[in-house]
């Protein structure tokens, strides 16, 4: 049932490392909008290679990501590397691992709220198994944990982390056949929480407004079309109780790699296999567990999302394919936009010079789009580009949901002199920490809502409600 996908992997694999041509700036302008897309750096394998997944902005207003490979590492090729890329392209390779201290970063960074980034890498550290890490802003780098494969299953981490309310960090491990969803304090401590049968965490959990958290398996659930099953979507308390909410079956989807909640309520995802014309999906699912399936590729409009997701301020959703587009099933993969209707709109077909497989997509405050790809570019080792497609600034919470006395840190962009922060109408207590930051209190009869800031340049909306919990 993966035939396509894998002959388009097969057939692009070659070509890895074989440009020579940086393409500096494309603008495509289409029936419904004009889109400005910028090639911001392409990776030579001394600062890294490969990023295999997408950005986080940081509360200074910088954007940081990972490579699998590349840097200064002691194996051959590197070890990886964590970078730092301005708005306007200017990186910075802040660590290169060297096996003892982590290798093979297939995740991403989150930042947590006490301003330091965390992160996992695959294999490395003190038993080569992976490791847990926190970076500060200028690339000061602390081990937290390094997996013992010892602990049963617990070993191999690859999705990215995400913070919780209660301050703890949850992700998963792939070991053999099993995923393994653990929680890991600042501190370090470490906690296995549940394991799934023949799944394989790619994307990161979600805390949903309810409080709960949503992840998807590739593999897993449903076996009946798929030797190791289909994948599933499941919710996982903080404690470690989990409920399997659907199991795909090829005709729906197959192989799902992260959820979004939208501000409907619902949360959307794409598939990297099955569907219609078995290259890959994107889909609707309540938080009860029904799903629709919005849209099949059909490798004109893109092959094979290996990432989730994310809702853009205008409240459409905006993802990328790792093969296809123009090329068809030959293509270097595109970025789109699709309506929580299902709509889908091509945004941009990548050629090779200025990457192919994109590894997803982050919109940051000034309302631009951000993403990396796996490969292509000037030297083959991956690329970091920008997608302008008209949207306004806004401002974004770093945490979506909080009580109400609580600090909640607010990103943004030319936040000097801000004047009001409100949330859902009700003003708040802030402090402006710079151009991009404000720290501010929830106040006494906040309601769940849109956050709002008033600056001399105008008044700026969050892109996320902030829900209120008790």
């Amino acid at each position: 049932m993966r035939s396509l996908r894998n002959a388009c992997r097969r057939q692009l694999n070659w070509r890895n490392g074989a440009y020579a041509l940086l393409l500096l700036s494309v603008t495509t302008m289409t029936a419904l909008q004009a889109q400005t897309f910028t090639v911001l750096h392409s990776f030579d394998g001394t600062d890294g290679t490969s990023p295999a997944s997408g950005l986080v902005q940081a509360t200074n207003g910088d954007l940081y990501g990972t490579t699998l490979g590349g840097g200064l590492g002691e194996s051959e090729g590197g070890d990886g590397t964590v970078f730092k890329i301005t708005p306007g392209g200017t990186l910075t390779m802040l660590h290169s691992f060297d096996v003892t201290d982590g290798a093979g970063l297939q995740g991403g960074l989150v930042q947590a709220t006490n301003g330091d980034l965390y992160g996992t890498a695959e294999a490395g550290g003190a038993n080569d198994d992976g490791t847990v890490f926190k970076i500060t802003l200028s690339g000061t780098l602390t081990t937290l944990y390094s997996f013992p494969q010892s602990s049963g299953d617990l070993a191999n981490p690859t999705a990215t982390l995400v913070q919780a309310t209660n301050g703890d960090f949850y992700g998963a491990t792939n070991f053999g056949n099993v995923e393994t969803i653990f929680k890991i304090t600042p501190g370090g401590t470490t906690t296995a929480l549940n394991y799934i049968s023949y799944g394989f965490a790619s994307q990161a959990l979600v805390q949903a407004s309810n409080g709960l958290l949503y992840g998807t398996t590739w593999g897993g659930g449903n076996y009946t079309n798929c030797r190791y099953g289909c994948g599933s979507v499941y919710e996982i308390t903080l404690s470690g109780t989990l409920t399997t909410l659907y199991s795909f079956d090829v005709t729906d989807g197959s192989d799902p790699v992260g959820l979004v909640q939208a501000t409907n309520g619902d949360f959307y995802g794409t598939t990297a296999n099955g569907g219609a014309n078995d290259v890959g999906t994107v889909f609707k699912i309540t938080p009860s567990g029904t799903l629709t399936t919005l849209h099949s590729f059909d490798c004109t409009d893109g092959c094979s999302p290996i990432a989730g997701l994310i809702q853009g301020t205008d409240g459409n959703l905006y993802g990328t394919t790792e093969f296809g587009g123009t090329g068809g099933g030959n293509g270097y993969g595109t970025v789109f936009e699709i309506t929580p209707s299902g709509t889908l709109t091509t945004l941009h077909n990548f050629v090779g010079t200025d990457g192919y497989q994109p590894t997803g997509l982050v919109q940051a405050t000034n309302g631009v789009f951000y993403g990396t790809t796996e490969a292509g570019g000037a030297n083959g080792d991956g690329t970091v580009f920008s997608l302008s497609v008209g949207l306004g600034p806004f401002v974004e919470t770093q945490t979506t949901l909080g009580k109400v006395g609580g600090a909640v840190k607010i990103l943004g962009t030319d936040l000097t002199g801000a004047t009001s922060v409100r949330f859902n109408g009700t003003p708040a207590v802030f402090k402006v920490m710079s151009s991009s930051s404000i720290t501010a209190t929830v106040p006494t009869g906040a309601t769940t809502g849109f956050v709002t800031v008033v600056t001399p340049s105008g008044s700026l909306k969050s892109n996320t409600k902030f829900t209120v919990v008790p």
